[in-house]
């Protein structure tokens, strides 16, 4: 079995055997492969890109094609234990309510998502003038899938402002786990676990 991206194995880290899980921009199955060999998990899929799967379902996986932004009305309320959306928030239209649709479909919702307030991203802008291309960000901006740039401290007054609780949080610098502390600076990419 190959191993997890960083935030995926946070995720797969803190979920419960046995629970229902919907990933939703599934990319290949990986991590809901993980789940299922690993902790016995229910796992559904909901991914945009026919290839991606195609993959999955290969895998045995049960993965529908689908977009987080006009499907996710299809499920009905507290389906799944946990929804999850890792790397796909930028790409949405309107996070605010993606993220409400999580917490609709599963009790809680793993978030994640690179930090485009990371030092190096805004040296990239201070010094060179330009939007980044990162390790975590490879496209560049007439490239990238992503629309809103999102930060840590964003995403915070989101969970703030739809009275959310958050039940983890977790910081990656790198493939590295990295404290709370100045994450909004230091982090590359966040995991936030959710709940209403």
């Amino acid at each position: 079995m190959s191993k997890l991206r960083p935030d995926l194995q946070i995720i797969a880290d803190n979920v419960r055997p046995n629970a229902r899980v919907l990933d939703i921009g599934c990319g290949d199955g990986a991590l809901m492969a993980a789940l299922r060999d690993q902790k016995q998990v229910d796992a559904r899929g909901l991914e945009i890109d026919p290839t991606n799967v195609a993959s999955a379902v290969s895998k045995g996986l049960s993965v529908v094609q689908g977009d987080a932004d006009t499907d996710l009305s299809a499920y009905p309320d507290a389906s799944f234990d946990y929804a999850i959306l890792s790397q796909t928030l930028q790409t949405t239209h309107r996070p605010d309510q993606i993220v409400d649709e999580l917490l609709r479909i599963g009790k809680q919702a793993f978030v994640s998502f690179p930090n485009f307030a990371h030092w190096r991203v805004r040296m990239s802008l201070l010094i060179g003038g330009r939007m980044p291309v990162t390790r975590l960000l490879p496209q560049t901006w007439y490239d990238t899938p992503n629309i809103h740039h999102v930060t840590i401290d964003d995403f915070r007054a989101l969970v703030r402002n739809g009275e959310l609780k958050q039940e983890g949080q977790w910081f990656l610098s790198g493939d590295k786990q990295t404290g709370r502390g100045l994450a909004n600076l230091l982090a590359e990419h966040a995991v936030f676990l959710l709940r209403r």
